[in-house]
């Protein structure tokens, strides 16, 4: 597989992030950062939900404590999938190609990739030209475009990054009861982070992190796995 292949093979997302990071930059004017600023956040991060909240706990001054946890928290998963992919790679890819690597994967990308044989380096980084380009195109726009329209009108369109969490979210969750356990105890553990007196007084990074980690040990105690034994 060839640079060329993977270019093509990443239009489909580079589409889907230009919609979705034209609403982060809509975000982060209303939050109060610059078109700059913002971009330079797509451009070094590339992570839609790590991004969120990393503009939410910058715009309301926290420690660097609750943002480490809660990037560590989000973004962990990455870690994983560069594992997985690092199974399907040639044998070209060591040293600094490794870390390029993990800076390019996405959900959407690693989906892609992880259903092909072998993942050559030329093949990977035309997976991720285009969508790369798009995210920070997008971003890009949106800041364009929020300074601009009316504050109405931003706020409606701030809640299209919520709908892409639950288009995430709702596949998984109807295919899988166990998935949809999680997020409702994920979801049960957040409204009483919001809601309760002492507990909503917690940041609101160490909040969500606290809530997915409760929700995956006690899912992980419902439903053990045991050794050697897959789902079908």
């Amino acid at each position: 597989m060839n640079y060329k292949t993977g270019l093509k093979d990443g239009i489909p997302i580079a589409l889907g992030y230009l919609s979705v990071s034209f609403t982060f930059g809509i975000m982060s004017i209303t939050c109060g950062l610059s078109s700059w600023q913002a971009l330079l956040i797509s451009m070094l991060t590339l992570t839609s939900a790590g991004q969120l909240a990393a503009i939410k706990i910058m715009v309301n001054p926290a420690s660097y404590f609750e943002m480490f946890i809660s990037q560590i928290t989000i973004n962990v998963r990455y870690a994983f999938m560069g594992i997985v992919l690092s199974q399907k790679t040639d044998s070209k890819f060591k040293g600094i190609w490794k870390w390029l690597l993990g800076f390019f994967i996405t959900d959407e990308i690693f989906g892609v990739a992880s259903t092909k044989e072998n993942v050559t380096r030329r093949y990977l980084f035309g997976l991720s030209t285009l969508p790369y380009f798009g995210w920070a195109l997008g971003t890009l726009l949106g800041t364009l475009i929020g300074s601009i329209v009316p504050q109405f009108i931003m706020n409606a369109l701030c809640l299209a990054i919520y709908g892409m969490f639950v288009a995430i979210i709702t596949p998984a969750a109807k295919s899988d009861f166990k998935v949809l356990i999680a997020v409702i105890v994920a979801s049960i553990f957040s409204i009483i982070f919001f809601y309760v007196p002492i507990m909503n007084e917690v940041p609101s990074g160490i909040a969500i992190s606290i809530s997915a980690i409760l929700a995956a040990l006690i899912c992980a105690i419902i439903f053990p796995v045991k050794e050697g034994v897959q789902d079908e």
